[in-house]
């Protein structure tokens, strides 16, 4: 496969997905990550070609669809391309015109052929397909070509955004054939609305043809802001790494960080000039406002960390005045600033992933960035909705609802007062609305625990059912069933474990208070937990985290432990940090793995820690589950020591783990070991260094390739 831009992946940040990179294009290099302002008609609205290559652009985006009406395809091809027609010399990036048929007003219709709309300039009857949109592309001459695909919106139903998808992967083979022997650029587009599943299915689809990039659309056509990042995270986890990936008009000066710390390298939007319209500058304390009155008298600079030239030279009072009388000069500058403001940032993003302080920049700037305009007198009293909002945080943690079985979401800033059931923007999985069903988001890292499936039914599926608790707790025996639950969080995984045994009948004697002759073992569940505030936010809202509509979490917050004799049941809590902890816990049968994240619990996936655990677990069955396929992960458990299975898929992973320790693989069991496919693909992958391992020890590399469990597998292939 010969790929066109040569893009070379310079650096990935620790603990996140921030990528540094760089490729060629027919007229310059550009090095990501890089935001590309929107020139729709040949043209940045307001801003002069010179501002723009000073302030550092690298591409510009044009619309194909508005360039074929006019000025038509015929005066590019005259002037050999959009780049001498606008005396642009850097990148441009024209956009297929799916979006816009999406946007228009009035009659279009889409079949497999493609889109028949009317013309706004004439109201004559346009066709555009994959090709012709291609051949126009071509004949504009942009460095980057975008395939022809269907948008629709981010809330529509699953069939209807399923079948867009299926349309426009159709549509993208199309266009690659179209394109030809044409040195331009072409990308892909993965699409999906806001269904996990389909955006995953999406991702897998369009990675397997040969494009030069890949896109991410139908995004901000009216999703929530912690949707928009889900689905993002979702389709970079499953694109290649070694081609540059676009989110599609996308967004503030905080969308921009969040995607880049989930790996994006290119962006566009209107906003800088479209705002700037308005009155409104982004700059380094946030977003300022001049419709305030607050700055008609104000000296200064806009934003005294700017070097741009509206910051050089003019106030804040003097660009108030020209936004109150509708100055077009206004608009101008406030734009030039704007655009200056984006691609600084951007060059500040590279600087810090390059540098590997990415992870202290983005903590430092997520709450900074976008913020909205406080200078001048603050309020006067707090608001209902501002007590409501403080009451939906702790410490680093905030509360984010989503409606049960594939309704939408709020988060903390849109929830309604009074409302009971949080209603807003959130990741579809299924069918109609329900009644909200809460998380809890990590403010620092941007992340949300059970952040695409339903809490409670992933806890069911991929821990209780899958590890069996059910049917190992009905066994006759009189020594209970030990599970270790890592990663208390809100207590979902707990809960679930309890409500299942609380089901079934009486559990055996050896307990104060439980029945003679019973029929079961009994249940000794351990939590681990070192920050107990997601709990404590959870618990002051039942509605959304019914889970918790019990006695045994405030009891356990309360004493450290809760008991249910009748049931059999005692639970434990084992508070800090569990890399010490663990050592003092009764050994487990079952271990429910599910710390928060790679990122905010790191030290806990290292192939140390593993190893740790194996040795603990060396005379004793015990299997692990843990939501994670990653490879790196795999590869620290088997170099550990483990026997490592697939797990049962949950959401958009195809996949999850299941480690044995070896007495475990060595019992009789189903489970689904990994094997010499999976090892080959170890090899090939660019992530096969086990998190934590030390650069200067290359011994678990034999550890994986030379594992018992992939010899006893080539054993009976042979037998």
């Amino acid at each position: 496969m010969t790929l066109r831009l040569d893009f070379k992946l310079e650096a990935t940040a620790s603990g996140s997905r921030a990528r540094a990179g760089r490729f060629k294009t027919l007229h310059n290099e550009v090095v990501t990550p890089t935001f590309m302002p929107v020139g729709t008609h040949a043209a940045v609205r307001a801003q002069r070609r010179e501002d723009l290559l000073e302030g550092g652009a690298q591409v510009l985006l044009a619309n194909t669809y508005h360039l074929m009406l006019r000025p038509g395809t015929g005066l590019f091809e005259r002037f050999g391309g959009i780049h001498r027609f606008m005396s642009w010399p850097r990148s441009v990036l024209t956009d297929s015109g799916g979006f816009q048929i999406f946007s228009l007003p009035g009659s279009r219709s889409i079949s497999e052929a493609g889109a028949e709309f009317k013309s706004y300039v004439d109201q004559t009857t346009i066709r555009l397909s994959p090709e012709s949109s291609i051949s126009a592309q071509r004949a504009i001459g942009s460095d980057i070509m975008m395939v022809l695909d269907q948008c629709v919106p981010s809330t529509v139903e699953r069939s209807v955004a399923q079948r867009a998808m299926e349309l426009t992967h159709r549509w993208a083979l199309r266009s690659l054939a179209a394109r030809g022997d044409s040195p331009q650029a072409l990308f892909g587009i993965v699409q999906g609305a806001s269904y996990a599943d389909l955006r995953a299915d999406s991702a897998r689809a369009i990675a397997q043809m040969p494009f030069d990039g890949f896109a991410i659309g139908g995004l901000a056509v009216g999703e929530g802001t912690d949707e928009r990042e889900e689905c993002t995270a979702i389709v970079t986890e499953l694109l290649p790494p070694d081609r540059p990936r676009y989110l599609m008009g996308v967004g503030t000066t905080r969308d921009l960080l969040e995607a880049v710390h989930r790996g994006v390298d290119m962006f566009d939007c209107i906003l800088p000039t479209a705002l700037a319209k308005q009155g409104v500058a982004f700059t380094s304390v946030g977003r300022r406002d001049l419709r305030r009155a607050a700055y008609r008298e104000m000296d200064g600079p806009i934003d005294p960390a700017c070097g741009c030239h509206t910051c050089r030279t003019y106030s804040i009072a003097y660009l108030f005045h020209l936004n109150r009388v509708r100055e077009s000069q206004g608009w101008q500058l406030l734009g030039l600033h704007n655009i200056h403001f984006y691609m600084q940032l951007m060059s500040r993003m590279r600087e810090h992933i390059v540098a590997d302080t990415w992870m202290e920049f983005y903590r430092a700037q997520r709450d900074v960035l976008d913020a909205r305009d406080s200078y001048g007198r603050p309020a006067s009293h707090v608001t209902k909705a501002q007590r409501h909002k403080l009451k939906l945080k702790l410490g680093r943690y905030e509360v984010v609802v989503r409606g049960g079985g594939g309704g939408r979401e709020g988060e903390a800033e849109g929830i309604r007062t009074g409302a009971g059931v949080g209603v807003g923007m959130g990741m579809r999985t299924g069918a109609g609305m329900g009644v909200g069903v809460g998380r809890i988001r990590d403010t620092i890292s941007g992340e949300v625990m059970h952040s695409v499936n339903d809490p409670a039914e992933e806890a069911r599926s991929l821990y209780v059912e899958q590890s069996r608790l059910t049917e190992r707790l009905m066994l006759p025996e009189t020594r209970p069933l030990v599970v270790w639950d890592v990663g208390l969080g809100a207590a979902t995984n707990a809960m679930a474990a309890i409500r299942a045994a609380e089901t079934l009948p009486a559990a055996a004697g050896g307990r104060p208070g439980a029945p003679l002759g019973a029929a079961r073992r009994g249940l000794d569940l351990v939590s681990f937990e070192n920050d107990l505030d997601s709990l404590l936010l959870a618990l002051r809202h039942p509605g959304w985290f019914k889970h918790l509509r019990h006695a045994a979490p405030r009891r356990l917050l309360a004493e450290g432990r809760w008991s249910n004799a009748a049931a059999g049941i005692d639970w434990l809590l084992l508070r800090g940090d569990f890399n010490v902890t663990k050592f003092s816990a009764p050994l487990p049968d079952i271990v429910f793995f599910d710390p928060f994240s790679f990122k905010t619990d790191d030290a806990l996936w290292t192939m140390r820690a593993f190893r740790e655990l194996a040795n603990l677990f060396q005379h004793k069955a015990v299997e692990l589950f843990t939501y994670s396929y990653s490879t790196s992960v795999r590869s620290a458990m088997l170099a550990a020591g483990f026997y490592v299975a697939k797990g049962r898929g949950t959401g958009p992973k195809a996949e999850t783990t299941i480690a044995l320790s070896t007495r475990a693989a060595a019992m009789p069991h189903d489970r689904d070991l990994l094997g010499e496919q999976w090892l080959g693909k170890w090899r090939r992958s660019d992530a096969q260094v086990p998190m934590g391992a030390r650069a200067n020890d290359d011994s678990w590399r034999d550890a994986v390739a030379e594992h018992p469990q992939f010899r006893e597998e080539s054993h009976r292939h042979e037998s």
